[in-house]
């Protein structure tokens, strides 16, 4: 039986420990191997060091592991451009750019360029974080309302966007 084909951008939303990774994971590695594997997590404390390792014990030897908390736009068009990637996870990006406090539009843009240039399907994971309450501080609302629209953009030019919740996906477009 051949693999099926994945799409070229696929957006996999959810909250956390959904099951968003894992599903994301599965898509990726339903294509040929060597797979690219792009973190934005850094390990500021014991727990997020913890996380990390979780995610990296998960995945087999045939990942190509890149770290890079800001710059994934520049892996997925020069490093991985060839490689069905996975990238974990763009809400974990965003907040790496507000606290750098880089342009988010200017990042955004350049990411949905890299992605619009790469050969090989990519699958993007990120935090559905707008369907809680309003947050109470001036930081946590304007992240959630960015990471919204950062979805929103990423969203509009995917294939296909997926949403899992306890494990189970529902797909929205494609």
């Amino acid at each position: 039986m051949p693999t099926p084909t994945l799409p070229q951008l696929t957006l996999v939303l959810g909250g956390a420990r959904s099951g968003k990774s894992l599903y994301a994971e599965r898509l990726v590695t339903s294509q040929p191997g060597p797979w690219a594997y792009i973190a934005t997590a850094e390990a500021f404390d014991g727990e997020m060091d913890e996380r990390i390792k979780l995610h990296k014990r998960r995945r087999s030897s045939g990942w190509v592991q890149h770290e890079t908390p800001l710059d994934i736009a520049d892996i997925l068009s020069n490093r991985t451009s060839e490689l069905v990637s996975l990238v974990d996870c763009l809400t974990l990006w965003l907040s790496n750019l507000m606290h750098a406090e880089r342009p988010i539009p200017d990042a955004t843009d350049k990411l949905i360029a890299a992605l619009s240039k790469r050969i090989a399907p990519c699958v993007i994971v990120s935090n559905e974080v707008g369907l809680g309450i309003v947050p109470d501080n001036a930081l946590a609302r304007a992240f959630r309302d960015e990471a919204g629209r950062l979805n929103q953009k990423i969203a509009a030019t995917a294939d296909k966007v997926v949403f899992v919740a306890a494990g189970l996906p529902l797909t929205l477009k494609g």
